[in-house]
C-alpha cells in the first residue's frame, strides 16, 4: 500500500500521528503501530520516512478499524520506505480531489456542537475520523493562552454553514519539544492563511478525551494541518 502524506500531528507523550491519501482508493489511511504510539523518530528530521507530501510504501498493513478510527492501519516502521516526494502541483490537486467544503459531508451527522464553536462525535460514533475541508473564507490562526498549561495553538473559520473553533495539532507549528508553539511561525502562518485566495484544512477526530473527571468522553473535531495553495509544500525543518 503506498499513502501520500497529508496530515502530520503532534501527540502528547513525545508522539506522533501522520496519515495519508490511499493512491489506489483515495481514502485515507493512518499508519499505527501494533504496540504504543508512533514514535517522533519516524519523522524525516530524525531521518525517519514520514514527511509531508511524500509517498510512503507501507508494505501489507493490516486494517484495524475502530469507529470513528476506521483508517487504522497496523504497519511495521522497518518495512516503510520512501517512494518520491511530489511536487506542488501534484500535492495541492491530491488535496483538492480529496476535499469537501463542508465538515458534515466528511463527518456526517454525527458531528455536534458540543460548547461554544467547539464541535465532536460522542464516544466510539462516527463513520471517519479524518477528511480534508475547503475553506474560501480567510480563517483566523492564534494562540490561546491557558493558565498552568502551555500554549495552546487554534484557528477559527467557517464552512459555509457553521462557525468553528478547533486546535490546530500541525507539527511543524511547534518548537522541537513538539509542544511549544512556535510564536514567531504561528504569527507568519496566521497573515499567510489571511492573505491566501485557497487553503485546505486536513481535519481529525482525537482518540477519546474528556476534559475533567466528570466530563464524558467525546471525539473532538480538530485541525491537523492547514495546507496554502501558494506553498503546498511545505515540509518539517
Amino acid at each position: 500500500m503506498q499513502i501520500l502524506i497529508n496530515h502530520i500531528t503532534r501527540m502528547h507523550g513525545a508522539h506522533i500521528c501522520v496519515a495519508g491519501i490511499d493512491l489506489q482508493t483515495g481514502r485515507h489511511v493512518r499508519p499505527v503501530l501494533q504496540q504504543g504510539g508512533m514514535p517522533f523518530d519516524l519523522l524525516a528530521r530524525y531521518d525517519g520516512p514520514f514527511d509531508m507530501a511524500r509517498i510512503i510504501d507501507l508494505g501489507q498493513p493490516r486494517p484495524t478499524p475502530n469507529a470513528p478510527h476506521v483508517e487504522d492501519y497496523v504497519f511495521i516502521a522497518s518495512r516503510a520506505r520512501v517512494e518520491r516526494t511530489v511536487c506542488p502541483h501534484e500535492f495541492w490537486d491530491v488535496l483538492r480531489k480529496c476535499s469537501a467544503a463542508r465538515l458534515e459531508e466528511i463527518f456526517g451527522s454525527a458531528l455536534q456542537l458540543v460548547g461554544k464553536e467547539r464541535y465532536a462525535t460522542a464516544l466510539g460514533q462516527g463513520c471517519v475520523s479524518l477528511g480534508c475541508l475547503r475553506i474560501e473564507r480567510p480563517a483566523e490562526l492564534y494562540i490561546s493562552e491557558r493558565s498552568n498549561r502551555k500554549p495552546q495553538i487554534r484557528v477559527r473559520f467557517r464552512d459555509g454553514r457553521i462557525q468553528v473553533d478547533a486546535a490546530v495539532t500541525d507539527l511543524r507549528l511547534y518548537l522541537s519539544d513538539h509542544a511549544t508553539p512556535n510564536v514567531q511561525l504561528v504569527l507568519s502562518m496566521a497573515k499567510w492563511l489571511r492573505d491566501s485566495d485557497r487553503a485546505i484544512l486536513a481535519v481529525g477526530l482525537t482518540r477519546k478525551f474528556r476534559r475533567d473527571d466528570k466530563s464524558p468522553f467525546f471525539h473532538w473535531l480538530q485541525v491537523n494541518n492547514i495546507h496554502l495553495h501558494e506553498d503546498p509544500l511545505w515540509q518539517l525543518d
